[in-house]
This record gives structure tokens, C-alpha cells and sequence, in this order.
């Protein structure tokens, strides 16, 4: 019985894996459409989010019957109750490569990004991919100074961000409202594809530790002192 119940516990944390896998490429692969607005590409990445929510309510439905079927307490109980908000962490993420599909697909055959933000928008995009692969790597490993890493990672991400506004604020931008606005959500869409893997990253601190990654960091003497 009790490697029955370890075994459904190892097959939750192989699909938070495979779904920070999945929404990874998803976002490398929307990022290419909409750079190089590809519909056949977008299409894709917007129907394979729905394997991202299946995989997510069969995550949820194996945790509520590990919780009901054996009442797990201490580490067991931190493992399923913190896989559950790492998969919703997870779905949020493949709404968000989806979402920059859909956009891709709604300009198209149009090119939603002007080409003097191509580069920024391809490292935004390059940098979200790295962020979820190294959380998936933290789920796998359950490595405590990876996972605090990544968000010191995240603050390139906030950058890129910025450099998007600052664009936007210039008195020399010329692509007009539309683009503006799709810039806008875009930046937003990484951005918050970031901060999730950040989340994740840091759910794994508290499964390890059963402290809150802020909490630990707060705790570490500051280097150098």
C-alpha cells in the first residue's frame, strides 16, 4: 500500500514536470509566431494548450484522492497541497503562451511587432523559455539555491519590460494606438509568464524547507558581512 501511495505522489510530481515542459516550448513557439506571424505555428500552440488543462485536472484529481484516501500529514500533506497550486501556477502559464498566439493570429498577415522591438520581444521570449525550464529542473531536483535563483533572474525579465514602456513612451513612436496597445499586452503576457515560474520555483522552497522562499532569503546572512 505505502509504495502504491508513493508511487501516485512520484506520478504527480512527473506531471508538474511535464506540464512546465510543455508551456516552455509553448511560449518559445509563440514567440516565433508572433515575430514571424506564423498562423500554422500560432494554431498550434493555441490547441495544445488544452493538454496543459487536462493534464492539470488529472493533477488535481489524483491530489483530492491521495487527500481522501490517505489523509497524508506533514511533508506528504506540503507535497500534494503545493503540487496543486504549482499546476494552477502551471495552466496560468499556458494561458499566457496562448494568449500570445492568439494575438499573432488576430494580426495576421500582418506582423503585430514593429521590427525595432523584434529583439527585445525575441529576448523576452528566449528569456521566459530559459525561466520555466530551469523551474522545471527545481521540481525535478528540488535544489533550494536554484529555485531562490530564479528570482534574481526574473529581474532581467522586469528590464526588458521597462525597455518595452520606455518605446511606448517616446515622443518618436510612430506604429500608432493598435500597435501600442498590442506591445502593451505582450510585455504584460511575458512578464506574468515569469513571475509564474518564479512561483513555482518558490513552492518548491516550501516543499523542501517548509519555509516560505521570502522568509529563507530574508534569513540567509547577507553575503560579504
Amino acid at each position: 500500500m505505502r509504495d502504491a501511495y508513493h508511487e501516485e505522489l512520484d506520478s504527480i510530481g512527473e506531471g508538474l514536470v511535464e506540464m512546465a515542459r510543455l508551456v516552455g516550448s509553448a511560449i518559445g513557439r509563440a514567440t516565433t509566431s508572433i515575430l514571424d506571424s506564423d498562423l500554422k505555428l500560432a494554431e498550434s500552440v493555441i490547441a495544445a494548450d488544452q493538454k496543459v488543462d487536462d493534464l492539470q485536472h488529472d493533477l488535481e484529481a489524483k491530489a483530492i484522492a491521495l487527500l481522501a484516501r490517505q489523509q497524508p500529514v506533514a511533508t506528504d500533506l506540503r507535497i500534494v497541497v503545493t503540487s496543486l497550486r504549482m499546476s494552477a501556477d502551471l495552466e496560468r502559464s499556458g494561458d499566457l503562451a496562448q494568449h500570445v498566439a492568439k494575438l499573432a493570429r488576430l494580426r495576421f498577415p500582418a506582423r503585430a511587432i514593429p521590427q525595432d522591438l523584434h529583439a527585445t520581444i525575441l529576448e523576452m521570449g528566449q528569456l521566459a523559455q530559459r525561466l520555466m525550464a530551469k523551474a522545471a529542473e527545481v521540481i525535478v531536483t528540488k535544489d533550494v539555491d536554484l529555485a531562490l535563483q530564479l528570482e534574481q533572474d526574473d529581474d532581467a525579465m522586469d528590464l526588458l519590460h521597462r525597455t518595452l514602456f520606455q518605446h511606448l513612451l517616446d515622443d518618436r513612436w510612430k506604429h500608432g494606438i493598435e500597435t501600442a496597445v498590442d506591445v502593451t499586452l505582450l510585455g504584460r503576457y511575458y512578464e506574468r509568464f515569469a513571475d509564474h515560474a518564479v512561483s513555482v520555483a518558490k513552492r518548491v522552497v516550501y516543499l523542501v524547507t517548509g519555509e516560505h522562499a521570502d522568509e529563507l532569503q530574508a534569513s540567509s546572512p547577507v553575503e560579504g558581512v
